[in-house]
């Protein structure tokens, strides 16, 4: 399975071919990621990991049209970012993009009508939030990913209260 780390860091999932704009990095391939195309072919990768990338670049609809472009059909693509009510979404001043749970909507068939902002489509395998600890062991995490509707009704009614950590979505690439 060849698998691509986006902003691999110093971290590079072992087996993955790592990308990232800093040389002090472990990646393979030195690109800035807000620079298309990446230099990899159509459809190169089986799936593809971006941990705590998203929140980072410059364009995040052309971004995942590149996620789109490098995976294959049916395949993975991981996206990890921090909760727009946690504080380290603020803290760190090359965060540019503040997302929540449903950012990545325009991308589904539950784009509310919006999906002619980009032809890349994804299926959601799964949208996982962390809460703050707190939270998680009152037992709000079960509910807020447990039912949809719920994480709803907390996205935008509760979440500064009960405040997000992070977001974690699994979709699969559709190329039709």
């Amino acid at each position: 399975m060849w698998l691509l780390d986006v902003g691999c860091g110093i971290n590079k999932i072992p087996g993955s071919i790592g990308i990232d704009r800093n040389p002090a990095s472990r990646a393979d391939v030195l690109c800035d990621l807000d620079r298309f195309p990446y230099p990899f072919r159509d459809s190169a990768f089986d799936g593809l990991e971006a941990v705590h990338v998203i929140e980072h670049v410059s364009d995040v609809i052309r971004t995942m049209e590149e996620f789109h472009r490098l995976v294959r059909d049916g395949g993975e693509v991981h996206i990890v970012t921090p909760h727009y009510t946690d504080f380290s979404s603020f803290c760190d001043p090359t965060h540019r993009w503040h997302l929540n749970s449903f950012s990545l909507r325009y991308f589904g068939e539950d784009h509310g009508g919006f999906g002619y902002y980009s032809g890349a489509r994804f299926a959601e395998i799964s949208v996982h939030v962390r809460l703050l600890a707190l939270w998680r062991w009152l037992g709000f995490e079960l509910l807020v990913n447990g039912f949809p509707r719920y994480r709803r009704f907390w996205e935008h009614y509760l979440c500064y209260v009960v405040r997000g950590k992070v977001i974690e979505w699994r979709l699969r690439v559709i190329k039709k």
